[in-house]
């Protein structure tokens, strides 16, 4: 089954409203592999303005929500607010969230469940630390990390998983291609052991930890890599080449 390359841009806590313009100009003005979906990560306070000025074929996505509609949870925001503001999509259980702001495996399951039933696509992180890694430990941590997404996924058609191994996130470091092919292989492996071999076949993987144009091509090429989630290189011009990695 063909799965269809998706490359999403994670913006953090950056940019303002002249930056922002910039950047959707950029984009709009590049010539993009028309077979790649693109989801950009916008500040919760951009995401109406970014929304107003990209053409529909770029998906804007929240970078987090919380698990219920609405209520008395202060500076949180529901997946009903960003789709009310444009998003479609959201990001969760990106690495920074999980150990800046350390919420559990538990927690973010929960809230990517609240997110597909309201109707929004999911971005699924997931991803091992240094130490993990070392230990010889990251696919007993990736896969207690899928398991707990799947005690309350049960589609999976709207999710994409980004694999994302802290370390290599805003470090400069990137898993070379063999080991993220690697992961990627392990990934789907546990698929279909756990949920089914249809999901393991259709289900996206992306790849994301210091991805750039320079290193994109060949990590682009490995069989199990499905697109990107990028950072720092999404807010410069190189993240055109990134979209493009499978041109």
């Amino acid at each position: 089954m063909a799965r269809k390359f998706c490359v999403g841009g994670n913006w953090k806590m950056n940019g303002d409203k002249a930056s922002i313009t910039e950047l959707c100009k950029t984009l709009c003005g590049a010539t993009l592999d028309e077979n790649v979906e693109i989801v950009l990560g916008c500040p919760f306070v951009y995401i109406n303005f970014a929304r107003d000025l990209l053409p529909c074929k770029f998906n804007v996505a929240g970078q987090n929500c919380y698990k219920v509609p609405k209520g008395a949870f202060t500076g949180e925001v529901s997946p009903a607010m960003l789709k009310d503001v444009g998003a479609g999509w959201v990001i969760l259980g990106h690495s920074e969230r999980r150990h800046v702001f350390g919420e559990p495996d538990e927690l973010i399951a929960e809230k990517a469940a609240h997110a597909l039933a309201e109707g929004l696509k999911v971005i699924a992180c997931i991803g091992e630390k240094l130490e993990e890694r070392e230990a010889g430990k990251t696919e007993a941590v990736v896969a207690s990390q899928m398991a707990a997404y799947a005690k309350t996924i049960k589609d999976w058609t709207n999710v994409v998983v980004a694999y994302e191994p802290v370390w290599a996130i805003g470090t400069g470091k990137t898993a070379t291609p063999q080991q993220a092919q690697e992961v990627h292989a392990y990934l789907r492996k546990w698929l279909a052991e756990n949920i089914s071999k249809e999901v393991s076949d259709s289900l996206r993987i992306q790849y994301g930890g210091s991805v750039t144009a320079a290193n994109c091509k060949e990590l682009a090429a490995q069989p199990d890599i499905d697109g990107f989630l990028v950072g720092g290189a999404s807010l410069k011009p190189e993240f055109i080449d990134i979209i493009n990695a499978k041109k």
